[in-house]
């Protein structure tokens, strides 16, 4: 399987080598909470990390699901879960195979896409398309990180890999999803990259 591993990211988390992780929830996923955009549902999170949104979303009533493939996540999210005395289902599991026992109402997707290997991201997002209701929403944030290399020579770099907004209008096409107009907000990371955040809706 092309790109990083289950190992890889364990590596990662067991030598705190975890620059994409802000230390809590994304600001964006705050805004979309405040502003009441995104209200209480059954949602998923996958490749939920540390599991700082998920601790938020079931701070806020939402009847969270987590998913990472790597157990020192699922360990830290779980943690994280438990010492704010919360309840959040959080499964060890490969995004890329993993069904769920229901259908979403929600997923958001922060850092999960741009983690995978370019070369699994249709089948990631057409398990996303069938993990929700028609009319569930994804609630998603493009990592962009733009690469001389990767521009002017084809070379795929990652992780993160770049969710060049052109790609996504393929990966996540109109026949099966309503996207909203440009211009989409702008929410800078930590690793110096930025994020294209979007609501999509399934159809």
């Amino acid at each position: 399987m092309a790109g990083p591993t289950a190992h890889f990211w364990q590596q990662r988390f067991d030598s705190n080598e975890i620059g994409w992780d802000r230390g809590g929830p994304s600001p964006q996923l705050l805004i979309w909470l405040n502003r009441e955009e995104l209200k209480p549902c059954r949602i998923a999170v996958p490749g939920c990390g540390s599991g700082w949104e998920v601790v938020e979303l079931a701070k806020r009533g939402f009847d969270v699901t987590g998913i990472d493939y790597t157990a020192a996540a699922v360990e830290k999210t779980q943690a994280l879960v438990g010492a704010q005395g919360l309840t959040a289902e959080v499964i060890q599991a490969d995004v890329l195979n993993f069904q769920p026992d229901a259908s979403f109402d929600a997923i958001y997707e922060q850092t999960c896409l741009c983690a995978i290997h370019p070369e699994h991201w249709l089948a990631y997002a057409q398990q996303l398309h069938r993990w929700l209701k028609p009319g569930g929403s994804l609630w998603v944030m493009y990592m962009q990180v733009i690469r001389a290399t990767a521009s002017e020579e084809g070379v795929i770099h990652g992780p993160p890999y770049h969710c060049d907004i052109n790609a996504m209008r393929a990966l996540f096409p109109e026949k099966t999803w309503t996207w909203p107009k440009p211009p989409y907000s702008k929410v800078v990371h930590p690793n110096l990259c930025h994020e294209l955040a979007v609501r999509l809706v399934r159809k």
